[in-house]
């Protein structure tokens, strides 16, 4: 009996969620693909073209120092410098970006965009999370038990007799409306203007953070 209803919970719900969950990751890498290789691709060749028209221009420059150049550049880029930039540009490592990596820490999200290349630093970073992400949960679970609480008591303020309808519509309607506006309107309209992003970036953003995935396309 126990192995007949552990082959019954196999086959009747893990073996169909495994094989959607499967076929999902397919679907997404075969989406993914489509629109991204292309574009990929065409990145790559620019970046080829743009190579040999620098070294047609720059005669002295031979392929050896040209490719070291390009090392040192990719060097500076995984330490967080912008090529782009000169020695007057802000550091990336400033209090204000210095405490938007700590939150990316303790949330989990790692970005990608910047990371301790010091081996201090490094250190740092592992009991830093090893105490900021428990305590993250924490807070977590408190704000969670508080908006419950916070939601239980207008529930049974609702509930009432003397309540009408209408008001208990009213208040869904607030709560959903502030909900919307917190999470969803306001974080972008705020990261639009900052950054100079369009509205669907910061839309964008916003989601990608929230959701903690995090992908370091877009960062503040």
């Amino acid at each position: 009996m126990p192995r007949a209803g552990f082959c019954s919970c196999w086959g009747g719900r893990v073996l169909p969620l495994l094989l959607a969950y499967v076929c999902y990751l397919l679907l997404g890498a075969t989406v993914f693909q489509l629109l991204e290789k292309q574009a990929e691709a065409q990145s790559r060749d620019q970046f080829q073209f743009e190579k040999l028209r620098f070294l047609e221009n720059y005669t002295c420059l031979d392929q050896r120092a040209l490719e070291q150049f390009v090392q040192v550049i990719m060097e500076a880029w995984v330490k967080g410098v912008n090529p782009k930039g000169n020695s007057t540009n802000p550091s990336n490592w400033d209090f204000g970006s210095s405490f938007f990596f700590a939150g990316t820490v303790v949330t989990t999200i790692g970005y990608g965009n910047l990371a301790p290349s010091t081996e201090a630093g490094q250190v740092f970073c592992v009991f830093y999370a090893l105490v900021g992400i428990p305590l993250n949960v924490v807070f977590l679970n408190h704000l969670g038990a508080g908006l419950h609480g916070h939601l239980a008591t207008l529930e049974r303020w609702e509930e009432q007799p003397r309540r009408s309808q209408l008001l208990q519509i009213l208040g869904l309607a607030l709560f959903l409306t502030l909900g919307t506006l917190v999470i969803l309107i306001f974080p972008p309209m705020v990261f639009s203007h900052v950054e100079g992003w369009s509205f669907g970036e910061g839309f964008y953003f916003a989601f990608i953070t929230l959701s903690t995935i995090g992908f370091g396309d877009y960062v503040v």
